[in-house]
């Protein structure tokens, strides 16, 4: 894979039962990039350890005064700064592909469960965290995953050099043999607590983003009641943590550079005084002494990448058990598709509450609880956040239905809907029957206001569908934003269309227009609407009322209100007493009827 051909056909399939494993699957699905990097990391490293050889049979070809031997030096000292140049530049490219085909595979992943998950996903992760793991966290994944072929060519060759050197100069080759592995292993006790750091570091940078995000989508009604400076306090004081956390995390690499610069110093004093004294007694040459002691300087690079795949694997390890966590999430009643896939019709039908919306009506669901009301929406929708009997439409468990044929039939659009940015024709443009038209779907939401405030922004858009929209819309009241998302709804068109109050931003003119539009472009075709709102209930063909999780009355609104105490004080917001009073006052009108049937007997 190649960045070009990016994204994905397919990402596959993760091992997200811990950190470890998704990394070894990262690495596994990515084998023939890692086998590229490894023989690229393998010539760049064999060229650099070859060129002490070089120098040292130059040095010694001129001790010797021998022409041939300086000419042939000369030739391999070519040849590897040849094999130097190219390993290296080759290597740099397949490594950042590595790192960034990664770091992409995770990204698609982590969408694709996303998209699987749906609102579900946030009642389960906050979204701050999975913000934090589709940016930050990709990043230090795809680092380790690139360093782990170079890390790989890196011990080939200094092991390879380990062995030519004993095989070269024993006597110098045994003091080299046995100091390089104790360079590499030296900061092995250190690495422990450098992880502890680095993963104290992240989880405070993880909290500082879900703060930042959850105050950032909820600036609007910060800034209404005056708690805008309490968040930015707030956050203030976790970005403070996060920088303390860092530094304390970055002295402790500091402290492990240190030790990497200065045992390679302390073995290259060891080399050069015990080479000089074996020189002084005849026992080597003057070329091997230096060849002996460029091998060693030489190998400190390769050994810096001991401890860049220890700071790698540090930094990755917690990101990669995040990111498991994300992947490892489930939709609580998910049969994988046991049915084939159609789009059902007929009655939609919740055996949990035991609401039953008839198909082609408008029905409207009144819930005293709103919490209780999203979850319900939620499990219409046959993507529940939690565990629960199947909801029916047309007698067809939806939880059974692979899962695009579920979301084909049944559509909710939740109390709030996100826009994305780009121009209203792209934010029309999505699956949908064809029946109905973007601009029937923008006249029946009441969204004229709505496109001519988009062309007054837009400098260089004269028809509304090529103006531009906002990250999320931001530059939209939250009345035009609603609506906008209810026009996106209608134009879909599904099966059965779920609106979780589609109107609460409006005033009650623009709500009253927005019911009528709403229940003629609907005709036929089935809609659910929760709300409290008189205005779309005396709309709707039917009213259910919900009461502790039951279907506990269905008729019309105006029957409803006269009829049922507890619908009329969710309805109307009446105050305790005030049911009470109207109480007392109907039980009297009932008694009076009674006296009056008495009388008449």
């Amino acid at each position: 894979m190649q960045i070009q051909d990016l994204p994905y056909p397919d990402p596959g399939v993760p091992d997200a039962r811990s950190g470890p494993r998704f990394l070894w699957w990262l690495f596994r699905k990515q084998l023939g990039g890692q086998l590229k990097s490894l023989s690229w990391g393998l010539l760049h490293f064999a060229s650099v350890a070859a060129l002490p050889f070089c120098v040292g049979v130059a040095v010694q070809a001129v001790v010797d005064r021998s022409g041939t031997r300086l000419a042939l030096a000369g030739g391999l000292l070519a040849l590897a700064c040849v094999g130097n140049a190219v390993g290296d530049t080759f290597l740099h490219r397949t490594a950042i592909t590595n790192w960034i085909t990664a770091a992409a595979r995770v990204q698609q992943l982590l969408a694709r469960k996303t998209a699987h998950l749906g609102s579900a996903l946030t009642r389960r992760v906050a979204a701050g965290e999975v913000v934090a793991v589709s940016t930050g966290d990709v990043e230090k994944i795809g680092w380790f995953v690139e360093a782990l072929s170079r890390f790989t060519a890196a011990v080939v060759t200094v092991v390879l050099v380990c062995i030519g050197l004993l095989v070269y100069q024993p006597a110098l080759g045994v003091v080299v043999a046995v100091g390089l592995p104790a360079l590499a292993l030296a900061v092995l006790p250190l690495l422990p607590r450098a992880t502890r750091r680095a993963d104290t570091q992240r989880e405070k940078a993880g909290r500082a983003t879900e703060l930042a995000s959850d105050t950032v989508a909820g600036l609007r009604v910060l800034r209404g009641i005056g708690g805008e400076e309490l968040f930015l306090d707030r956050y203030r004081s976790a970005s403070q943590e996060v920088r303390h956390a860092a530094v304390r995390s970055a002295r402790m690499w500091s402290l492990i550079s240190a030790i990497q610069v200065l045992l390679p110093g302390l073995l290259l004093i060891a080399v050069v005084w015990y080479g000089v004294g074996l020189a002084r007694e005849g026992r080597i040459t003057v070329g091997e002494l230096v060849t002996v002691y460029s091998s060693v300087m030489v190998l400190t690079y390769p050994l810096r990448h001991f401890e860049e795949i220890a700071m790698a694997y540090s930094f990755s390890r917690p990101s990669a058990k995040r990111a498991a966590g994300v992947l490892s999430l489930q939709r609580p009643t998910d049969t994988a598709g046991s049915r084939a896939a159609e789009v059902p019709s007929g009655d939609l039908y919740d055996p949990e509450t035991g609401l039953l919306v008839p198909a082609g009506l408008l029905t409207a669901v009144v819930c005293g609880d709103p919490d209780a009301a999203g979850l319900l929406a939620e499990r219409l929708g046959g993507h529940p956040s939690h565990e629960g009997t199947s909801v029916l439409l047309g007698g067809v468990p939806l939880d059974e239905l692979p899962l695009d044929s579920a979301r084909t039939a049944v559509l909710v659009q939740d109390k709030d809907p996100v826009l994305l940015s780009g121009t209203l024709r792209e934010l029309l443009d999505v699956p949908a029957s064809g029946a109905v038209a973007p601009r029937e779907a923008l006249a029946a939401a009441q969204c004229d206001d709505v496109l001519a405030a988009l062309v007054q922004g837009s400098l260089d858009a004269a028809d509304p569908m090529d103006a531009r929209i906002t990250e999320r819309g931001r530059s939209l009241s939250g009345g035009q934003r609603q609506r906008l998302a209810l026009a996106r709804s209608l134009v879909t068109d599904p099966e059965a269309l779920v609106l979780d109050e589609p109107t609460s931003a409006v005033d009650s003119h623009t709500e009253a227009r927005i019911a009528q539009g709403v229940r003629e472009l609907r005709e036929g075709r089935t809609t659910v609407v929760f709300t409290s709102s008189p205005l779309l209930l005396d709309r709707a063909d039917r009213v259910v009322f919900l009461h502790d999780g039951e279907a506990l009355a269905v008729g019309a609104h105006r029957e409803l209100v006269r009829t049922e105490p507890r619908y009329r004080a969710v309805v109307t917001r009446e105050t305790d007493d005030e049911a009470a009073l109207n109480s007392s006052v109907a039980l009297k009108d009932v008694l009076q009827e009674l006296e009056e049937i008495e009388e008449k007997a």
